[in-house]
């Protein structure tokens, strides 16, 4: 690979980088092609994308937005890395675990960054599955502002009920 190609890598995965506000760093290292291929076709279909790059243009990019991946050096950008943006936190997470359900144990988690900050090692990936999305944090307090008003309506139709048998 080239100086200028490497330099196109490190720009793509740069702006990546910048405007997702998500990325996972993954090992996927033995996967067979028809393995890589699925679990592409899941990343696609979960509106996360998938690229397999160097650990020193992961660095270099990352050095580019003037990111501290310092957490990362250990064993997130160590061995053969693929990242995985999103703009929704904890997709990657439920589509990692729904990959390994199928008794395919990579692509292997490494590291993420959520929100700019690292998480890194195997026992944060069932935390970060279960971080809400926006969503579901909207949902959720739709749902809570709701239950009073539905009580008050509750209790005003089983009144005029207790009034219509009265009368």
């Amino acid at each position: 690979m080239t100086k200028e190609e490497k330099a196109i890598i490190i720009q793509e995965v740069a702006q990546k980088i910048a405007g997702a506000a998500t990325f996972y760093i993954t090992d996927g290292s033995g996967m067979t092609v028809d393995q890589v291929n699925k679990f592409r076709k899941l990343c696609f279909s979960k509106g996360v994308e998938y690229k397999v790059v160097k650990n020193s243009l992961i660095k270099k990019a990352l050095q580019q937005l003037n990111i501290d991946h310092t957490a990362l050096n250990g064993a997130a950008l160590k061995g053969a890395s693929g990242l995985m943006f999103s703009d929704t936190a904890n997709v990657p997470a439920k589509l990692l675990k729904q990959f390994h359900k199928g008794g395919v144990a990579k692509p292997e988690f490494k590291g993420a960054s959520v929100f700019a900050d690292f998480y890194v090692g195997k026992d944060k990936l069932d935390a970060l599955a279960s971080i809400k999305s926006k969503e579901e944090l909207i949902g959720d307090i739709i749902a809570l502002l709701q239950a009073p008003a539905q009580r008050v309506i509750g209790g005003l139709t089983n009144e005029s009920r207790v009034f219509a048998e009265q009368a």
